[in-house]
């Protein structure tokens, strides 16, 4: 692992993830919009369906080959299959657990990455960076509620697929980093995921007799389409390629910012209420996120 693909974030980098995680805590919101009228599978086959087809098209213009024989296949293949995982285990958990717990629990994934990077990559955390990932997921606790142990196994069942799904993301994060995708342009990296989790998603689809039984209307299917175009095809490939050029434990980092975004869109675009310890859980999340990135 050489120092240009584990250097931390300089301020380009840092607003290029503001950025991102705004995107996809707007994300949660246009899930959210469209479920009246597209089932959650159906948001997820199709929109993967059609950035696939975006970034091809995209690939095919700049001249970049898809199907080169590079030495990512395997990698590729396994960054697509955690990718689908990670998405497999969060529909089906939500029927079991609580949106805020769900959300407390997929936000593991930073600490995965964390810890696969000193394993895997070399890229050990100091002290006070440790800290700071316990600071910012904190916050998240302050802004989402401490979890009560005391409930159903099904509940539990829930809590566990999620944390297996935040481990999903924080090792398809590492698998990048590890593997010959990290040279490979971001452009196939992301089609690799893409390809391998459509059927994938479909068949998780079909297991829950998902169906429409009429056309959605243009607002769902303009949320839809911001998840397609926008999300999938264009905030994944930029975060894919920040990923082979920054250090993997201080970019998961960031990501502790899009449950907040989350809650603060739909504050914005749904008028759901806001608390007084939503101030002091971006207080914790962003202390955490200095600290993180403190340089050495």
């Amino acid at each position: 692992m050489t120092n240009s693909t584990a250097r931390p974030l300089d301020a380009v980098a840092a607003l290029i993830m503001l950025g991102l995680t705004l995107s996809w805590g707007l994300n949660q919101v246009s899930v959210k919009l469209a479920l009246p009228e597209i089932p959650p599978f159906i948001q997820a086959t199709v929109r993967s369906t059609g950035a696939f087809v975006i970034i091809a098209l995209w690939a095919r213009w700049r001249g970049i080959s898809l199907l080169s024989r590079d030495g990512t296949l395997a990698g590729g293949l396994l960054a697509g299959a955690l990718f689908g995982l990670e998405f497999l285990l969060i529909f089906p958990a939500l029927q079991f657990t609580t949106a805020s717990r769900a959300t407390l629990f997929i936000y593991t994934a930073p600490f995965f990455v964390a810890l696969g990077s000193g394993v895997l990559l070399g890229e050990r955390l100091r002290a006070v960076q440790w800290l700071g990932l316990f600071c910012s997921f904190a916050g998240l606790v302050v802004a989402f509620g401490v979890p009560d142990a005391s409930r159903d196994g099904r509940q539990l069942l829930g809590d566990v697929m999620m944390v297996a799904a935040g481990a999903a993301w924080g090792a398809t994060t590492l698998v990048i980093k590890a593997s010959r995708l990290r040279s490979a342009p971001a452009e196939k990296v992301l089609a690799y995921q893409l390809a391998v989790s459509i059927p994938m998603l479909a068949l998780g689809m079909l297991a829950l007799g998902e169906r429409m039984t009429a056309m959605p209307s243009a607002w769902s299917l303009g949320w839809l389409a911001y998840q397609t175009f926008w999300v999938v095809s264009l905030t994944y490939a930029v975060w894919f390629a920040m990923v082979q050029r920054y250090s993997a434990s201080r970019l998961s980092a960031f990501t502790f910012l899009t449950p907040l975004f989350g809650v603060a869109s739909g504050h914005f675009v749904l008028g759901e209420p806001i608390s007084w310890a939503f101030g002091l859980a971006v207080t914790l999340v962003v202390a955490g996120l200095v600290l993180v990135n403190r340089p050495g």
